[in-house]
């Protein structure tokens, strides 16, 4: 069918301002974090609530259009990318916390609710959600979902799929379901797992029941300083080998730090050619046993410095510059592609070392930022969108 019937029929059926279908308009929808790749859609809906959703849906469906469900647009992997001859269905309306279940410590909170803002509500009780990734002050929990996030804290606390205990969806065809249950454990196949990180292939997401922890009695983060990648990249195998698994251990290169201080002043040392970011929580004593046995492990391994936060606001301050590690290239470059994979622990030096080589070879900067406790590495390389010879 031509793209006239299904906008008329969107414009017809839903109220004003639930359709934007103007070039101008559909301008702002046409990429995620991922700006490489644009793509304008025939429209844009917004529905307020599940019925419009629902609608919106089963008419698409009917004249078998396309749809793309998207939640702040924060992602990097192009998950939210809306395709050229469909409808691009934004949750961005559904963004109130329905209920926090203390005494099952639970919350109900609807897609477009922030990360951070469940945590900040949750905050009151004792409680709070422990994926957080770094643009969870924006990044949305549905979106969350749909990706299958992670965050700082995924090291010890796991993804989204770990702390997820149901979800309501809506098939392309508008049919309503109920993935998961109230109950730690539902009975027959894993359903939630297949739903988190599908990036709403296989459902676009209505509610989330999200799973709160207890607050820790106490977080410190220990800084290290390395002289080379090669150091640090050793220092975190040789921490989890001890027998210990941090709340979080992300490292960051030079070209990396000096952009976070220059954005945010984390208090990073400048000389360092890379950085650990080590946090250990839990009790005051176990955290305080722990703490001496890491900086055992990082002088062992070559540290040529060691801060261990003295108070919660230094702690922020710590992990303050390594969220904004993403933003802050802007101040390097107009453009950047962050790369997301994952590599055994012990060859971290040895695919940082590559990445370097790659990078002079090709004439691109590349700062590393990353989840060095699981290997996760997140290379930005930084580019021009404007000079023809970087799209090579």
């Amino acid at each position: 069918m031509s793209d006239k019937p299904i906008i008329a029929v969107l414009l017809d059926r839903l109220p004003e301002g639930c359709v934007l279908h103007d070039a101008e308009d559909l301008r702002p929808y046409e990429c995620d974090g991922l700006s490489a790749y644009r793509s304008l859609p025939l429209a844009v809906v917004i529905p307020e609530n599940v019925e419009q959703a629902r609608l919106a849906l089963q008419l698409c469906a009917q004249h078998v259009v396309p749809v793309v469900a998207r939640g702040a647009g924060t992602g990097l992997s192009g998950g939210a990318l809306p395709l050229a001859d469909g409808i691009l269905l934004s949750m961005a309306r559904f963004n109130r916390i329905l209920d926090i279940d203390v005494a099952n410590r639970v919350a109900r909170v609807q897609p477009g609710v922030t990360n951070l803002s469940i945590s900040t509500a949750a905050e009151p009780y004792g409680l709070y959600y422990a994926p957080d990734p770094s643009s969870q002050i924006a990044c949305s929990i549905g979106g969350n979902v749909a990706e299958n996030a992670g965050g700082v804290h995924c090291l010890k606390y796991g993804l989204t799929t770990h702390n997820i205990q149901a979800l309501e969806i809506l098939t392309m065809d508008g049919e309503h379901m109920t993935i998961g249950s109230a109950a730690l454990d539902a009975p027959g196949l894993d359903l939630l797992a297949l739903l988190t990180g599908s990036e709403g292939l296989l459902g676009v997401i209505t509610e989330v029941t999200v799973k709160l922890l207890p607050r820790p009695e106490t977080a410190q983060v220990i800084l290290a300083a390395f002289a080379s990648v090669d150091a640090a990249g050793a220092a975190v195998t040789a921490v989890i080998a001890s027998g210990i698994i941090p709340a979080g251990l992300e490292l960051l290169d030079r070209p990396a730090i000096h952009a976070v201080e220059k954005f945010i002043d984390a208090g990073y040392p400048s000389d360092a050619t890379a950085i650990l970011l080590c946090e250990l929580d839990g009790s005051s004593v176990d955290v305080g046993v722990q703490i001496e046995h890491v900086n055992r492990v990082f002088r062992d391994a070559g540290a040529t410095e060691l801060k261990v936060s003295q108070n919660e606001a230094e702690r922020l301050r710590f992990w303050a510059g390594r969220k904004a590690a993403f933003p802050a290239m802007g101040r390097l470059s107009p453009d950047y592609y962050c790369m997301d994979g994952t590599i055994p622990r012990k060859h971290l030096a040895r695919v940082l070392n590559r990445i370097e080589t790659l990078s002079d070879e090709y004439g691109l900067p590349i700062c590393n930022v990353f989840h060095a406790g699981d290997g996760n590495l997140h290379p930005l390389i930084l580019y021009d969108a404007n000079r023809p010879h970087h799209h090579r």
